[in-house]
């Protein structure tokens, strides 16, 4: 019995449909997602790799099919039948893909939105956002507290309420990148260091600079990838949600060690990171003591170890030169 032709393409393209689906859903290409902006971006990419999974089955069934169902037979010498072509498929073929790529345009920059680490943009898009919840605080009275809606608690339906729950400030960090190196500053305690040091489950902004040459600021884990730009800074919203290790890659060919351009993102439990940060501001304490025992002179030295008043210095250090240039000292 022959099937019609009809039901046989609508059992190829469930096929291929059910085929491209679960090649999206269990393609294992992406490293772990450490980030809450990571979710967006991959829907994004297993969509794409969806339509692209489909594409492929299609257009490599139709090539092998034609080997197989238009291939020369025995003993057959007569030319071809010449067609001319058939404008309905030829607008299908066309209009198909036409909206997939206008449609994944569209998905895409509602992403590109969403996550709100778009350079400039991103930085206006905050700003807007942290002026319109102060002035409902404003409204609220002076004494309200400033409410924001949690991302990870809210529900896929858009039916479902929002949950609220209190602002939390951004740990600002300002990102240097350099021929072959990343620096990173916390402005709000002035550490410094090669590697990038975060809570999990806080906000993060990362403003994001150059020194030389364009570099760009990449970690898979956390699915967002912004140039560094000398004279600009760009920036970087997220929120890390698992706590590891994960590698910082400049993605921006910058000169010859451009590969070895690299460091680490730790994220850590927020006791684990309050003690880093501890620890770095010894550290910068004892360096700053240190520095200042270099430059101090040996007089100055025996003088505060004395415990004098600061006016008394002067003369205690006039009296420590007299003594040490005077005869009996020698």
């Amino acid at each position: 019995m022959k099937v019609p032709t009809a039901i046989l393409t609508l059992i190829i393209g469930i096929l291929i449909t059910l085929a491209s689906l679960w090649v999206s859903q269990n393609n294992g290409l992406l490293p772990i997602a450490a980030a809450a902006e990571a979710t967006e971006i991959d829907r994004l990419f297993t969509a794409m790799l969806a339509i692209a999974t489909g594409l492929f089955l299609l257009v490599q069934g139709a090539l092998l099919y034609s080997l197989f169902a238009f291939r020369r037979q025995p003993d057959d010498a007569t030319d071809a039948e010449p067609i001319h072509g058939d404008v309905s498929l030829e607008i299908v073929w066309t209009a198909i893909p036409a909206m997939l790529v206008l449609w994944l345009g569209i998905y895409s920059f509602d992403v590109y939105q969403s996550i709100d680490s778009v350079g400039t943009m991103g930085s206006h898009n905050m700003a807007h956002q942290h002026g319109e919840m102060e002035m409902v605080a404003a409204d609220q009275g002076s004494d309200s507290t400033r409410l924001v809606v949690d991302q990870s608690d809210v529900s896929p339906d858009p039916l479902s309420p929002a949950v609220a729950t209190e602002t939390v400030e951004p740990l600002q960090v300002n990102v240097d990148g350099l021929q072959y190196a990343w620096l990173f500053t916390y402005p709000d305690t002035g550490i410094i260091s090669g590697e990038l040091h975060l809570p999990v489950n806080r906000p993060v902004t990362l403003n994001i600079t150059a020194r030389d040459v364009i570099h760009a600021f990449w970690v898979p884990e956390f699915r967002l990838k912004q140039d560094a730009v000398p004279g600009q800074v760009t920036h970087l919203n997220f929120q890390p949600t698992e706590e590891g290790v994960y590698p910082v890659i400049c993605a921006e060919l910058c000169g010859a060690y451009h590969g070895a351009m690299k460091t680490r993102s730790i994220v850590h439990s927020g006791p684990e990171y309050q003690a880093w940060v501890d620890s770095q501001l010894v550290a910068n304490t004892s360096r700053e003591t240190v520095a200042q025992s270099v430059t101090t002179s040996p007089l100055e030295h025996h003088a505060a170890a004395m415990g004098l008043p600061d006016h008394l210095h002067e003369s205690h250090q006039s009296d420590l030169a007299q003594a040490k240039h005077s005869p009996s000292a020698s």
